[in-house]
């Protein structure tokens, strides 16, 4: 026998999404950057588990780029959501943004057309019968090229902060998000990775929480860690509500049986049709509720009490204290462990009382629904929430 869950759709699966992830760190003609390819490799791999197609390129010369660029310009056309995500050096002039790929000189501002990418380019490729886009620029690093432009070359307006970037009508909306303020730079971190990358890789993907909310957890994330130095910015205009990991929590498990249709020759018995099916889906989900671990207590589970679960990991700790532990297991299948070791589980989540207890109430209503996917604590975790809310969540 063979139990075919089905987890509910995402949205992953009923879009298009392709991304463009560029990042620049080894640059010919200024210091090299420590994070950007960092945050760039980093945001590819958080994408391509979001169900987008990728198309990135780290440490890219002038050519190497306009090339990757074209890639995603064929592959972008007609697709439900677009992405750029850019790290590494840019700058403006004349309100003017530019993004420099490793081997910019920049001499003079004739050498911008023929060495820098300007975004306004990027911005009309991704464009095309495309009906969500989205744009993350990391980009405004103290950028000594830029200082080469205003006193070398004596170019006006030449600054290494990003300039404002309107958004045009069209398809569902746009959501252009700065590392910082116009015309603010930003820092590059002392970690794995920018201040800015960091956040975004936390809350870009969370369960059910729109990209709009991502964004502004994002800019607090990141006023908090840089002290306030750094304040990332916003323009959005979204006609429609933008979720990039949607998860129905109340949607029901499905159980049941697939086997190959029977042939009389083979049995005396004919096949039921629908009453068979029934049995099997009953037969099916007795033994998933089998598998389901039971507790080493079968006391009366309160939210701030501790819990002999039967698990050495997690026993004697109260479900208060673990959703503000570190996950056992990635949240999300196929999560690089930089992402989710070391982290603590309610900063992922957003787990509070109120929301665990609804989510504690699907586990006790739809008891094989522990069962779906594994969880960050523990499939006996998921038991406990649910006889917590049989209790009324107490």
């Amino acid at each position: 026998m063979m139990l075919v869950l089905l987890l509910g759709m995402t949205a992953a699966s009923a879009e298009r999404r392709v991304a463009l992830v560029l990042g620049n760190s080894q640059y010919q003609h200024a210091a090299a950057l420590p994070n950007p390819v960092r945050d760039a490799e980093a945001m590819a791999e958080r994408l391509q588990a979001l169900g987008f197609e990728v198309v990135s390129g780290f440490d890219l010369t002038k050519q190497q780029t306009q090339t990757t660029v074209a890639q995603f310009a064929k592959q972008v056309r007609g697709a439900d959501v677009a992405l750029f995500f850019y790290a590494g050096h840019g700058l403006q002039v004349s309100g003017k943004n530019y993004l420099l790929p490793i081997d910019a000189a920049l001499e003079d501002e004739t050498s911008l057309d023929f060495e820098a990418v300007s975004v306004d380019f990027v911005l009309r490729q991704m464009s095309r019968e495309t009906s969500i886009r989205l744009v993350f620029l990391d980009a405004c690093r103290d950028n000594p090229l830029a200082q080469v432009l205003t006193k070398t070359a004596g170019v006006k307006g030449a600054s290494s902060g990003l300039a404002e970037i309107p958004i045009e009508n069209g398809g569902a909306g746009t959501l252009v998000a700065f590392a910082a303020s116009p015309n603010q730079l930003t820092y590059d971190g002392s970690g794995d990775h920018s201040p800015f990358t960091k956040a975004l890789l936390q809350h870009i993907g969370e369960t059910n929480i729109s990209i709009t909310e991502a964004v502004n957890r994002v800019t607090s994330d990141v006023f908090k860690a840089t002290n306030g130095k750094q304040r990332p910015w916003i323009n959005v205009s979204l006609t429609t509500e933008v979720v990039l990991h949607k998860v129905d929590l109340n949607a029901p498990l499905i159980v049941g049986e697939a086997r190959p249709p029977q042939e009389e020759a083979d049995s005396g018995t004919r096949n039921t049709g629908v009453a068979a099916g029934q049995n099997g889906d009953q037969l099916a989900l007795d033994v998933l509720r089998q598998k389901i671990p039971k507790l080493a207590t079968d006391e009366p589970i309160f939210f701030d009490r501790p819990i002999k679960f039967g698990d050495p990991a997690i026993d004697g700790k109260s479900i208060a204290q673990l959703i503000k532990s570190e996950p056992l297991f990635s949240p999300v299948e196929g999560l690089d462990k930089s992402m989710w070791q070391g982290k603590h589980c309610d900063g992922c989540h957003q787990w509070n009382e109120a929301r665990l207890c609804e989510q504690a109430k699907n586990f006790a209503t739809n008891d094989v629904s522990v069962m779906r996917l594994q969880h960050p604590l523990g499939t006996r975790f998921k038991v406990a929430l649910a006889k917590w809310a049989q209790s009324g969540c107490q």
